[in-house]
């Protein structure tokens, strides 16, 4: 019998620190932002009202993800090449890659809505666009 309540009262203590140890926060974890952000620096983003993460900001807010895509769980990265001209405005589009199923399309469609400020010279830019389930 005092077998039984010494295992007992050992396994209620062990649940009781498993427990602890899940709910205890840790103020070391940064905070995500809700869209994503590539890791390496874009030189579009320089001429971008709020740099790269008022782009990519943006991008997250106007994204629409095509049906076609949602219904073959099509996922991947679109990158779009463009020009922006001296005066701020953007012409050339191209999508560069596609992971297909209208992902291009929408990512091509967003990146007409961007609007930069005149860098004072032409750049030739790509953006990557991510498109995740």
């Amino acid at each position: 019998m005092k077998t039984k309540i010494s295992l007992l009262f050992i396994l209620f203590a062990f649940m009781a620190v498993s427990a602890s140890a899940q709910t205890a926060t840790t103020d070391e974890k940064k905070e995500q932002p809700t869209f994503w952000i590539p890791d390496n620096v874009l030189p579009a983003t320089e001429h971008y009202d709020g740099g790269k993460e008022g782009m990519y900001e943006f991008i997250s807010k106007e994204m629409k993800y095509p049906a076609l895509a949602k219904r073959n769980r099509v996922m991947g990265e679109a990158i779009i090449g463009f020009t922006i001209n001296e005066d701020g405005s953007t012409s050339g589009f191209k999508v560069l890659r596609n992971p297909g199923a209208g992902t291009g399309e929408e990512a091509l469609r967003i990146a007409r809505l961007l609007k930069f400020n005149a860098p004072g010279y032409a750049l030739n830019v790509s953006i990557p666009i991510k498109f995740k389930l």
